[in-house]
């Protein structure tokens, strides 16, 4: 049951008495920032009495009298300029939590009316090892589909594998001109990731010497601008230094800009001309990206040496993608990549010109967004498609053939630009009763506070982060089983079996418990602290709980199959029972807006609950029976909410650590 649905409802009945909009302030019912006052608090009245011109005090008294809370609330009290707080029944509690601690699904009923919800995320181009740029994706699209499915949606995922794009025709390009035999029957994958490399450097250098003269002579005439600018005497107008601090802070953003642009540049070139070997290449193959984007366009054509080698790639690089999926816990109902599609791109952009969508615009072929200056490109010059075109076939197919209510793209913030044109464009094309989202998120960063990279500045590798994780906690592991009192009790393998949930929980953990749309800065130390917000704390939590039942020589399913009832006697109880009977509030907040950290906010606040009652409340050694018997059947509650939280997320729980 969700508490706070219940109590927004029942108010809003009588809240449609007094507004023709009564649902935004039912919304305004939110759980209790100070349990001194009362669990949930109604903040709408005043509002509301100055809509009326009606004293909030007295409004908020009469709506609250009218409002059917007798089963389920202590009368409601009136605060301060108006504000109702309200505070649950213990009875009320106590039977529900009774009800929870035997119910299978821990007290969440299924939605209603289910959805048919796509979730497309992770979506790695193929041919290239995964990165730690693909983390967030993949971890916040699979607790999102966890979480959907979980509430009673019909959900299917599918990863979105970039298996068609200028990549292959780069790797195609390399494997003619570089490959290294020996290495790719060895390792393919890693051999392919190196020619894609090496090609993309090589273009990446040319690139760079042909614009390095024109950024110079920018950035230049960016620093005369500014110190010009800087140089100019102080308006005394307040409104002209407004303008002024506007125009210095444009300026110097400029400067900044063109200054990384100009070092990048020059970055590239150095690291090209201080390796003869790759400096003679580069010379050999002037011609490097329009060769590429040649072999690319051959793939498209049909030409049957690049299908042949595209055929050959494909196994290989897909069962490196699935070993990684399979570390990580991450399962995908279809794994349908934009080459799945390219056979329907020429009819997707014929009917877009067939219903005067699309035009031809210099020879390529556009749809124009009134009021965005971009254009929306879904055929280039060359004939070639482009993922604009994709994405408009795999909506089509989404709709028409899995009747798809809701569309999830789990997807970089910098796309978001691509997103609304896609978005719109689909929406004229006639797909407007599915809904589109963009669920974005922001950038992984080092301690420099820029994308985080190795110390050497390459890109960190996503199964090199795994195995740092794994190496971490294994540390952890092994010192914390060396300290016990009676001994270590862990032999190898249980230890190696709780570093790899300890570790790859930390790192998503990690993840989904920020803002999804806000960068955060990586830190090893903080995500497998044994304090504080982490996935090894919630995995503490759990595994003292199955160290009371172990101790006390528990069977948990006889427990819950007798006649115990919970009961709330000491306060510490009630506060762990009410977080408890919040799991379907966090659920619902989750899917809300599809931010998984609303989960992770619950777990936190349920584990420091539950520290709470565990240093408050003997279990085994309780006062009574019945009293120890609550306890118990509270403690294994607790557990089940923790362990199917932590599930949700794709993190594994553990009985010992």
């Amino acid at each position: 049951m969700n508490i706070l649905h219940e109590l927004r409802t029942r108010f809003e009945r009588v809240l449609s008495d007094y507004s023709p909009e009564p649902a935004p302030l039912a919304q305004q019912i939110r759980m209790a920032q100070d349990a001194r006052f009362g669990d949930y608090q109604a903040n709408f009245t005043m509002a509301l009495a100055k809509s009326r011109g009606a004293n909030p005090q007295e409004l908020a008294r009469e709506i609250a009298a009218k409002v059917d809370l007798a089963d389920l609330c202590e009368p409601p009290e009136v605060a301060g300029p108006g504000f109702i707080n309200l505070r649950l029944r213990p009875e009320w509690i106590v039977a529900q939590s009774n009800r929870q601690a035997r119910d299978p699904r821990c007290g969440v009923d299924p939605v209603a009316q289910p959805l048919k919800v796509i979730v497309d995320y992770s979506s790695p181009n193929v041919a290239k090892p995964m990165h730690v740029g693909h983390l967030r994706s993949s971890v916040i699209g699979d607790a999102l589909y966890r979480i959907l499915k979980y509430l009673g949606h019909e959900v299917v995922s599918d990863n979105h594998i970039g298996d068609w794009g200028t990549q292959f025709g780069m790797i195609i390009y390399g494997y003619k001109h570089f490959l290294d035999q020996a290495a790719y029957q060895a390792n393919p994958v890693g051999e392919l990731a190196r020619l894609y490399r090496l090609v993309n450097q090589v273009e990446g250098y040319h690139e760079a010497v042909a614009a390095l003269p024109g950024l110079k002579d920018r950035f230049a005439a960016a620093e005369r601008a500014h110190a010009a600018a800087r140089a100019e005497p102080n308006p005394t107008d307040k409104k002209a230094q407004e303008q002024r601090k506007k125009q210095l802070k444009q300026l110097a953003s400029e400067e900044t800009t063109l200054r990384d642009e100009v070092a990048s540049a020059t970055k590239k070139v150095a690291a090209v001309e201080a390796a003869p070997q790759l400096l003679e290449l580069a010379r050999r193959h002037p011609q490097i990206a329009e060769e590429a984007r040649l072999e690319t366009a051959r793939l498209h054509s049909g030409d049957a040496g690049n299908t042949r080698l595209w055929n050959q790639f494909m196994p290989e690089c897909l069962a490196a993608l699935n070993r990684m999926y399979d570390r990580l816990g991450i399962r995908f109902d279809m794994a349908l990549g934009e080459s799945h599609y390219q056979p329907a791109l020429a009819a997707v952009v014929e009917d877009l010109k067939q219903k005067g969508l699309a035009v031809d615009s210099d020879g390529a072929v556009c749809v124009f967004i009134p009021g965005v200056e971009a254009p929306f490109i879904v055929r280039k010059r060359d004939g070639a498609f482009t993922y604009a075109t994709t994405d408009l076939a795999t909506i089509r197919d989404r709709v028409d053939r899995l009747h798809a209510d809701l569309v999830l793209y789990v997807v970089d913030a910098r796309q978001g630009d691509h997103f609304k044109l896609l978005f719109e464009t689909a929406q004229r094309w006639g797909y407007r009763s599915v809904d589109l989202r963009h669920v974005s998120f922001g950038t992984i960063l080092g301690d420099d506070r820029r994308p985080y990279k190795t110390r050497s500045g390459d890109v960190v590798g996503l199964e090199s982060l795994i195995d740092e994780a794994v190496s971490r906690a294994r540390r952890i592991v092994d010192e914390n089983d060396e300290r016990k009192p009676q001994g270590a009790d862990l032999d190898d393998s249980a230890r190696q079996k709780i570093a790899e949930a300890v570790g790859i929980g930390a790192i998503k953990y990690a993840d989904l418990s920020q803002n999804r749309e806000t960068d955060y800065i990586f830190s090893w130390d903080k995500m497998l602290a044994l304090t504080g917000d982490t996935a090894t704390y919630m995995q503490y939590a759990y595994a003292r709980v199955c160290g009371i039942v172990r101790r006390g020589e528990i069977d948990r399913e006889l427990l819950r199959q007798g006649s115990a009832q919970i009961q709330l006697e000491h306060p510490a109880e009630r506060a762990l029972a009410l977080q408890l009977l919040r799991f379907h509030e966090a659920l619902d907040g989750v899917a809300l807006d599809f931010r998984p950290n609303v989960l992770t906010n619950w777990l936190f606040e349920t584990a420091n609950r539950f520290s709470t009652f565990f240093e408050n409340c003997p279990v085994l050694k309780a006062e009574t029976e019945s009293l120890k018997q609550s306890r118990l059947l509270l403690a294994d509650l607790t557990a089940r909410c923790l362990e199917r939280g932590l599930s949700l997320l794709g993190i594994e729980t553990i009985d010992r650590m």
